[in-house]
């Protein structure tokens, strides 16, 4: 592997946005999703309900975060709601794939989405073979990224040394606590929704404008 991720032993990616391109716009169809349920479960109209979902997601982390200590709402409700999307315009990435295949070590997905969702996603994409597991929001205990009981429970979880993990990740602020926590970061600034906000480059390593590009730069020396 070339320097300087030469001592990266687990490798460590964020799902939607990051493993696929931004424009996909796969969240959009999630996004219709998520004000609907605010909607109906909160008695809003549309508009005030998109307040409360963006609210929820800036102040929490997630809009289900909110819901769950503003309202109790129940996670598996809402998950399985705002998840039944068509994955149509979701598509393999070979050049991803085949970087993927090369990295040496472990490869995870640490996802603030489920793993029923997570599994449907990679399917579509092809990549499903090359993850040993998928972190979710469950494992979690429903603490999304960026707090840091989220990043804990991964390192305990799954039995990773973080001085020797790196995490890939299209939401800038989500990467604070794994560099807080010894990880090394790489941000995919890509133009997702939300992806520079409280961006700092005290916690960033490395920047990108995609994945499959620069795992094939990272990687063509083992290629070789």
């Amino acid at each position: 592997m070339r320097a300087p991720f030469d001592h990266i032993r687990t490798w460590i990616f964020d799902l939607d946005n990051t493993l696929y391109p931004a424009e996909t716009n796969l969240f959009a169809l999630i996004d219709v999703r998520m004000t609907d349920y605010v909607s109906e479960r909160l008695g809003l109209d549309r508009e005030a309900a998109l307040k409360v979902q963006k609210d929820y997601f800036y102040r929490f982390g997630t809009t289900l975060s909110g819901l769950m200590l503003e309202h109790g709402t129940d996670p598996h409700e809402f998950l399985d709601y705002v998840h039944d999307i068509d994955l149509d315009r979701v598509a393999p990435c070979p050049v991803t794939s085949a970087g993927l295949a090369r990295l040496p070590g472990r490869k995870l997905i640490f996802t603030n989405g489920d793993v029923d969702y997570a599994g449907r996603v990679l399917d579509r994409l092809e990549l499903a073979h090359h993850f040993e597991a998928i972190h979710d929001i469950h494992a979690t205990a429903y603490q999304p990224k960026p707090h840091e009981a989220a990043y804990t429970s991964l390192i305990s979880a799954l039995d990773i040394d973080p001085a020797s993990a790196v995490f890939v990740e299209d939401m800038a602020r989500n990467l604070k606590p794994a560099k807080q926590l010894g990880m090394t970061t790489v941000w995919i600034n890509n133009g997702s929704e939300g992806g520079t906000h409280d961006a700092d480059h005290s916690f960033i390593d490395h920047e990108i404008p995609a994945l499959g590009d620069w795992l094939a730069a990272l990687t063509q020396e083992t290629a070789g």
